[in-house]
């Protein structure tokens, strides 16, 4: 048996699921990657064993698209929860399993590159996306945004809260939600670190009202879930009347289901999702393959058309009622605090809430 059988044996044995095969030269024509992308996939072959928060729909076409473009096979763990890839990287960085970490807020590839986890890269590509978008070291570089929202089942709203919508994330204490609502978990999943974060920059980063807001809101969330999507889906299928959750996942579900819709509370947080190359990869050329061209305007455009995310492009249109950043009331979103003081803010919270 050769090397590449046995590592992808392996692979199925931690859950992993190959997502495309190979399949030569990169994509030439209209739709080819610009040529700084091309000239190093051109070095790159072999696969990549990739860690995703994405969701599986989105991983499947994206990375498929990848391959086609580079000839560069992708090995794909989906686990839609940064938090526990974190804790996954973290746990193996004497043998790393995976060469690119990618999705889930910067905050959780921040602090993997600050720990000496990640393998430092400025792709040239970088020069057409936002500069919030980057991390001024290399560790990790953004490639689109996500705007928190609220998802709400329409026909359960209507019955028993009044259709009342939250116009700010205080209308959610309302007695009328108690055990209504759902929500990420702040431990596991990047969406309810940064909702928690989120009501701390609200307050002026005064913690101690930002953990009574969350002791208050804690009887009106019936269940915190191990994954955003997990909580969209509960609500969808109108087993909860609605909770806090990522706006492009929303969109998408509504598309399935019109029966949710999407609403923006005043004063919302954001995410930069970002991807970066673990440190001690075995295929540094494919990493920073997938680093180029997810930063080209066709892999943009397949994101935005794929899952409604909001490219960190500006060249990349968003897609039709996909909040961007200047159409919302954001907080002043502190991501390098927020990065800084994630354990013991969650900490304060378990406390607070009695988790």
């Amino acid at each position: 048996m050769t090397p590449q059988l046995d590592r992808r044996a392996f692979l199925k044995l931690i859950g992993v699921t190959t997502v495309v095969a190979a399949c030569g030269g990169a994509a030439t024509g209209p739709s080819a990657a610009p040529s700084v992308a091309a000239s190093v996939a051109a070095k790159a072959t072999g696969r990549i064993n990739i860690y995703s928060a994405l969701n599986e729909s989105t991983n499947n076409e994206l990375f498929a698209a990848f391959t086609k473009a580079t000839g560069v096979g992708a090995d794909v763990l989906p686990l839609a929860a940064a938090g526990e890839l974190q804790t996954r990287i973290r746990a193996e960085k004497g043998n790393p399993k995976a060469d690119i970490f990618i999705g889930g807020d910067s905050s959780f590839h921040d602090g993997l590159g600050k720990e000496g986890l990640l393998e430092p890269f400025m792709s040239a590509n970088a020069s057409a996306i936002a500069t919030e978008a980057k991390d001024p070291s290399g560790n990790w570089t953004g490639w689109y945004f996500g705007v928190f929202g609220f998802v709400s089942n329409t026909d359960r709203l209507t019955k028993e809260v009044s259709g009342k919508k939250p116009k700010t994330w205080d209308d959610l204490l309302d007695p009328a939600w108690k055990q209504k609502l759902v929500m990420p978990d702040p431990v596991k999943t990047g969406g309810g670190y940064i909702f928690l974060a989120t009501q701390v920059f609200r307050f002026g980063k005064d913690e101690d009202r930002a953990m009574d807001f969350m002791k208050k809101l804690h009887p009106n969330i019936a269940q915190y879930v191990g994954t955003a999507p997990q909580g969209i889906q509960l609500v969808s299928q109108g087993q909860f009347v609605g909770g806090p959750n990522w706006s492009h996942d929303i969109l998408t579900e509504k598309a399935k289901n019109p029966g949710i819709d999407l609403t923006i509370p005043d004063l919302t947080g954001f995410e930069i999702g970002a991807v970066s190359i673990v440190k001690g990869t075995k295929n540094l050329p494919g990493g920073k393959a997938l680093v180029d061209w997810i930063l080209t305007k066709e892999a943009g455009e397949l994101n935005v058309k794929l899952s409604n995310r909001v490219s960190v492009r500006k060249d990349v249109a968003p897609a039709p009622g996909a909040p961007t950043l200047d159409q919302v009331k954001l907080v002043t979103y502190d991501r390098a605090w927020a990065a800084d003081n994630k354990e013991r803010l969650i900490k304060k919270w378990q406390q607070a809430v009695g988790l």
